[in-house]
């Protein structure tokens, strides 16, 4: 078992370096930095901010995203990464969610998806391309050297999602609920994909957005928004979980998108209980059995998202290292 963490640009690039060195020092294995458009720095700055700070971290995005760039600047951005850090650079992606709506874009299809995994690994393999690949079209394009095979992880929730994930991927970002049934039923359509897969190898880690505090119904509250995610995107975990449809409607009613940090006045109609059975909250002893059940979940990684301010962030990421790394 892989532990990782996801964090966001929000503090000064120049600062981010050593908060990375912390990560390492720690024992975790991967670094995930979102893509989150304009409500933190930017993605490729950070990332090589991070892969020039540490030795052994793995660096990956969470995640870009077809749209918002030309896929030939993505490949490049990689590419470049790459050459900083070789072995050490993940590409993650999806269809877009949250960082799309301030661009009044809406989520990529799935065809989309594909064709760009298509164009970035074709253009890593040093080939020059032309015509469409989703929503990015080339004429003569080549990257100035190949940065090989690297791996693509698709963020997924949905069945059709994951089972394109399983499929055309390398690994997948799971956004799931942390109960048994959404696991299944993750698990089931990844595989699904899988037997269609001609990918070598297949990494599967589940995001673990929350808190942990020895505080407990702090920590709940900190990670409460983050459930109010659930019926808005991934309504099927939602009712797996025991989420009556007219209680998803009130929440999807006044929570339509945007930031999960946006989602408090939703989050007040979700129990304590819910959240505990979707997020990764409570005190060490709490998500210590969690983490025991998780690793017996035919996962390969599990990447704390840590939730709230830069002091909770901190405490959450150094706790998990205790419960789970150090055990």
């Amino acid at each position: 078992m892989r532990y990782g963490v996801t964090l966001q640009g929000v503090i000064p690039p120049a600062e981010f370096g050593e908060l990375a060195k912390h990560v390492e020092e720690l024992g975790y294995d991967n670094l995930w930095i979102t893509d989150s458009s304009l409500h933190a720095g930017d993605v490729y700055v950070y990332m090589t901010t991070a892969l020039a700070a540490t030795s052994r971290l793995v660096v990956g995005s969470a995640v870009t995203n077809p749209l918002t760039r030309h896929a030939g600047i993505t490949a490049n951005a990689f590419r470049s990464l790459a050459q900083l850090a070789p072995g050490r650079v993940n590409c993650g992606i999806a269809v877009g969610d949250r960082p799309l709506l301030e661009f009044e874009m809406k989520m990529a299809k799935l065809r989309n998806l594909t064709e760009t995994i298509e164009a970035l690994r074709r253009l890593w393999a040093g080939e020059e391309i032309s015509g469409e690949f989703g929503s990015s079209r080339f004429e003569g394009a080549k990257l100035l050297s190949p940065a090989g095979d690297l791996p693509v992880y698709i963020a997924a929730s949905g069945p059709k999602t994951l089972t394109t994930t399983g499929r055309v991927a390398d690994g997948v970002i799971l956004l799931a609920g942390l109960f048994p049934e959404a696991i299944e039923f993750a698990n089931q359509r990844l595989d699904e994909g899988r037997a269609e897969s001609s990918r070598p190898s297949f990494d599967r880690t589940a995001f673990l957005y929350g808190a942990i505090d020895e505080d407990r119904q702090y920590a709940i509250d900190v990670a409460r928004p983050i459930v109010a995610w659930f019926p808005q995107t991934a309504p099927e975990h939602a009712r797996l979980a025991g989420m009556s449809q007219e209680l998803i409607d009130k929440v999807v009613e006044i929570y339509q998108g945007g930031e999960f940090q946006h989602a408090g006045d939703a989050a007040k109609l979700i129990s304590d209980d819910f959240v505990t059975k979707v997020a990764f909250a409570g005190t060490p002893a709490d998500v210590g059995e969690k983490v025991d059940w998780l690793e017996t979940q035919q996962l390969d990684s599990l990447t704390v998202f840590p939730l709230g301010d830069v002091k909770t962030r901190l405490r959450t990421i150094e706790h998990f290292a205790e419960v789970a790394i150090r055990g």
